[in-house]
């Protein structure tokens, strides 16, 4: 990376110098603030699982991403292309970082066998003294695969070079759907896996497609043969969780047409089952999700996780909100987060609202520190993308930054406390290609108190980072932050930014 300074970049911060600067300011499309949901709106994430670490919650999400024709025409979603799971994290559960995607499948991906991976699930354990994670996928309806890596986010290998599960695993014979895993780690460390899906001809009442194994204790290997979870009008999306210790299991349930006799989930809703323990027996205890086209206007499958975060239990699941906004064709999700609430004694989890709004904010964002840039409450105009930011082709330090950001692009943080004294600089590695433009720092909306500015210079070099900063004034208290790119008027400036950070005055 090129860490010129420019320290006098923003010396100009009144009107003077921004108003040297014209911009068409983007409208957000999908997430529009202050709402929390979908969680990010530059790109699609489907499947949602969730990974609680060092009071940091972890998603991981099928990657859809937008089919085009031969004529660059956008086409519903096939999910035959899909090789690579996204991930992102946030200790607030509103300002989410994009970490980018993990090449899974394919030639290129660390499961050379595979051809797809979809609905992830991810655990954690501590072998022999050190964290190790699992990453398990489905290679399409036809099996299972799990990745291992020595953190949350990586690096990703496959220790064992094949499919974890398939239709020859013992007990897994005439399961339709060899996919959709979910993972239990019991407070004894014991680990259990949960998957299956389909309906066989004549069985859409009691398909019994859903199946719980042991996991080794290695992870990567099961043990004896899968029982049968019975779950009624089983579908797909296997999901676990503990609660006071009950084991909950919870699934889709299927469109199958027809009347359902009383005490069954409505098509395509997320049900639930108890039991006192992880392999059962189970009792079917009702329906605590209808399909998200009963809340968005748009329907689709229904996939979720629930876990565990600052003392509170969410839900997160995927809606076709964003891809509606886009007006593009059917298939491409997004995730969402609502909270759920159980009754006090008798297992019972209430019936769950999901809406736009989101959940509440659980603690204030820290502006003091190294911010990836790809942090994001709400954006306009943005996209994210991996580079290596390193001088050496060689090197295999990456990072997602923030890019194609034009005039009138945007990013905002939720709830940044700039505290009592408040913040003197702020400084942003950025590259530019084109003309110059600038950076403004304003408070609670695109176009709001102007705090600081950064001018940033035009490049004719790909790559070339510097470092800018700038004086700031008037940054005290808490307040949501706006990023805004500006350009010189009938000029297009494109920007990329890879982190940034306030300092203290």
């Amino acid at each position: 990376m090129n860490n010129n300074s420019i320290t006098n970049a923003g010396e100009q911060t009144g009107k003077s110098a921004a108003s040297t600067y014209a911009s068409s300011m983007k409208s957000p499309i999908g997430k529009m603030p202050p709402n929390g949901n979908p969680l990010v709106a530059h790109k699609f994430g489907a499947d949602p699982y969730a990974l609680v670490f060092n009071n940091r919650v972890y998603l991981y999400m099928t990657s859809d991403t937008l089919e085009q024709d031969a004529n660059g025409l956008p086409q519903n979603n096939s999910f035959k292309s899909i090789n690579r799971i996204t991930i992102i994290s946030s200790d607030d559960l509103l300002n989410w970082i994009d970490h980018g995607e993990i090449q899974v499948a394919g030639p290129q991906g660390a499961a050379t066998w595979a051809t797809q991976s979809w609905a992830p699930a991810a655990a954690h354990q501590i072998m022999d003294g050190e964290d190790r994670f699992f990453l398990y996928f489905s290679n399409n309806g036809s099996g299972i695969g799990v990745l291992s890596a020595p953190s949350p986010l990586g690096p990703w290998t496959d220790p064992i070079g094949k499919a974890l599960i398939t239709s020859e695993t013992p007990g897994v014979e005439g399961v339709p759907w060899v996919f959709d895993p979910a993972v239990l780690v019991d407070d004894d460390h014991r680990a259990y896996i949960y998957f299956g899906g389909g309906i066989p001809e004549g069985q859409a009442e009691r398909p019994d497609t859903a199946r719980v194994m042991r996991l080794g204790d290695d992870m990567t290997s099961v043990v004896g043969r899968a029982k049968v979870i019975p779950a009624p009008y089983m579908f797909e999306d296997a999901g676990i969780h503990k609660y006071n210790n009950v084991y909950y299991f919870t699934y889709c349930s299927n469109f199958h047409e027809g009347i359902r006799p009383e005490g069954n989930p409505p098509a395509g809703e997320i049900a639930y089952m108890t039991s006192d323990q992880p392999m059962g027996p189970w009792t079917y205890r009702g329906s605590i999700l209808k399909n998200p086209g009963h809340f968005f206007g748009v329907g689709g499958n229904n996939h979720h996780a629930i876990f565990q975060f600052a003392e509170h239990w969410y839900m997160a699941y995927h809606a076709q909100t964003l891809s509606q906004a886009l007006d593009v064709p059917d298939g491409y999700r997004s995730t969402h987060l609502n909270r759920i609430h159980f009754g006090e004694s008798d297992a019972h989890i209430y019936e769950m609202d999901a809406d736009y709004q989101g959940v509440d904010q659980v603690k204030l964002f820290n502006p003091f520190q190294r911010v990836p840039a790809a942090t994001i409450g709400w954006s306009a105009g943005v996209k994210t993308m991996g580079v290596n930011l390193c001088d050496t082709e060689s090197s295999s330090e990456s990072e997602v930054i923030v890019t194609d950001m034009e005039s009138g692009s945007w990013i905002a943080l939720s709830k940044v406390d700039f505290g009592h004294e408040g913040a003197g600089s702020f400084s942003a590695t950025i590259s530019s290609s084109g003309t110059e433009g600038c950076m403004a720092l304003r408070l609670d909306h695109p176009d709001g108190p102007l705090i600081g500015q950064l001018l940033i210079q035009a490049s004719d070099m790909n790559n070339t980072w510097l470092e800018y900063s700038a004086p700031v004034t008037g940054a005290q208290g808490v307040h949501d932050l706006y990023i805004v790119v500006g350009g010189r008027t009938n000029e297009k400036p494109v920007i990329s930014m890879s982190q940034w950070r306030f300092d203290h005055k």
